[in-house]
């Protein structure tokens, strides 16, 4: 008799690849993931602390007539859906100095890389992430 098709064994065969398969490339995708919103967030920041300078550079101090740091700066990292980090500044910002901090919300709450900083001098820090992680590796440049 010569009959067509596959044997279960043939079929099982092929779920167990497909599964193995599955298991080594779904981390992989949830990492990327991660790094996009993360760049997002970076992006951010970025560009709070680009618009507090040329603030700064127009009115000689980073903060507003009510001596808070001016609102200048984007509150949420731009993505599309629900919001994956708030930004905000943190600690008491001064005449001549600020930090933004891009706090991680939603799905990015336990992510490895914490919160991502960035100061008036430039300097790109993070707050609360996993031991062995860098800046490097958060901070994509």
């Amino acid at each position: 008799m010569n009959a067509k098709g596959f044997t279960l064994i043939e079929l099982m065969i092929a779920v167990v690849v497909v599964a193995i398969l599955t298991s080594i490339a779904y981390p992989s995708y949830q990492e990327q993931v991660a790094k996009a919103k993360r760049a997002d967030a970076a992006s951010a920041l970025a560009t709070g602390a680009q618009a507090l300078e040329r603030y700064y550079t127009s009115n000689g101090t980073y903060l507003d007539a009510d001596g808070n740091l001016a609102a200048v700066y984007p509150t949420k990292a731009p993505e599309s859906g629900s919001a994956h980090y708030t930004i905000a500044a943190t600690g008491t910002p001064t005449a001549n100095s600020f930090t933004l901090r891009a706090t991680r919300t939603g799905s990015m709450t336990g992510d490895r890389c914490g919160n991502l900083e960035i100061s008036s001098t430039g300097a790109r820090t993070l707050n609360g992430n996993a031991s062995g992680t860098t800046v490097a590796d958060c901070w994509r440049r």
